[in-house]
């Protein structure tokens, strides 16, 4: 019988690393003072034009959690390790974000936490729960710091100490008293490798970046016909997401783990895609290959322009249409 808060508390993150959560940890709610620091760095983003033409940025539900679920009193945090290293690549293959590599994280995600909230319901009946992935109006960086799972880096990712970077995360608000974990403190200390590294100086200070000047941004949300000069020219090979402020951290060079999770491993079409496949795709084979992945919300027309630009940075004459 799980009578106490921190019973309660243990049990349910047992249950969360069995679903292949790591790390885990939970946060009271409202959270601490530091969480007040991070919806005023939300507002002052935003206020600085940095979320671009992202409008659902503004949800209110960000700076008060209860908007998403009455009552809510805690919030276990959970964190799904998405690195994996495919036995064998292309070195000419274009270049998607290693998040978006396996299944849909979303659908992932919320599978598991329901299975956790079936859990919580089954040990207190009375309770109420509602599952959160980043496709919901929640600070889900800033709730994950004050479980302890990680800190906010300077290229705003959240980075676990032993586990480094190459994490997607999920939220299960409740309205059970639960034991919180302590927040996670900074490491970053005078590092700035992820801001100097970055093609299009899109860091423009210690954890802001100006999504107007990212890569991913750009090449996943960016709706326009026509993207900017300086975009085009500094993308490189990735086509779908930029993984190099992570791909350069020091934290991400370290002995990280590799998942061996089904859902997180990479797809062949992932590791296998060149320009030369891609100009082959048509509308339907674009939406047959990305079904179950996260990537669907870039439209087909979207994977031709991105590849445009690509084929027109290696000087070549051959354009899609």
């Amino acid at each position: 019988m799980l009578k106490t808060p921190k019973e309660l508390s243990d049990a349910l993150k047992k249950e969360a690393k069995k679903q292949g959560f790591n790390p885990v940890g939970i946060a009271k709610i409202p959270g601490s003072t530091r969480l007040n620091m991070r919806t005023a760095s939300l507002e002052r983003w935003i206020n600085g034009g940095n979320h671009a033409d992202m409008e659902w940025m503004k949800s209110p539900a960000r700076i008060d959690t209860t908007n998403l679920l009455k009552d809510a009193k805690s919030v276990l945090v959970v964190g799904l390790n998405y690195f994996t290293i495919p036995k064998e690549t292309k070195k000419d293959r274009l270049l998607i974000g290693r998040y978006a590599w396996g299944n849909d994280y979303h659908k992932v995600i919320e599978k598991r936490l329901k299975h956790l909230g079936q859990w919580l319901h089954h040990h207190r009946p009375k309770s109420k729960w509602k599952i959160c992935v980043d496709s919901k109006p929640m600070l889900e960086k800033a709730w994950a710091e004050e479980a302890g799972l990680g800190w906010i880096g300077k290229n705003s990712n959240l980075i676990n100490a032993k586990q480094g970077s190459w994490m997607v995360l999920g939220n299960l608000l409740i309205t059970e008293e639960l034991a919180p974990d302590k927040p996670a403190k900074p490491l970053c200390g005078k590092c700035k490798i992820c801001i100097e590294s970055c093609p299009t100086e899109a860091i423009t200070e210690p954890f802001v970046v100006d999504s107007r000047k990212c890569i991913a941004y750009h090449n996943i949300e960016n709706r326009s016909k026509e993207l900017p000069k300086e975009i085009q020219t500094a993308m490189g090979q990735w086509v779908a997401g930029c993984d190099i402020c992570q791909e350069v951290c020091p934290w991400n060079q370290q002995d990280i783990p590799i998942s061996k999770d089904p859902d997180t491993q990479a797809k062949k079409w992932i590791i296998d895609i060149t320009i030369e496949k891609a100009i082959k795709f048509n509308d339907e084979k674009w939406k047959e290959i990305l079904k179950g992945s996260s990537l669907k919300r870039i439209k087909p027309w979207m994977w031709r322009r991105n590849t445009n630009y690509i084929l027109k940075n290696k000087n070549t004459n051959e354009i899609i249409r």
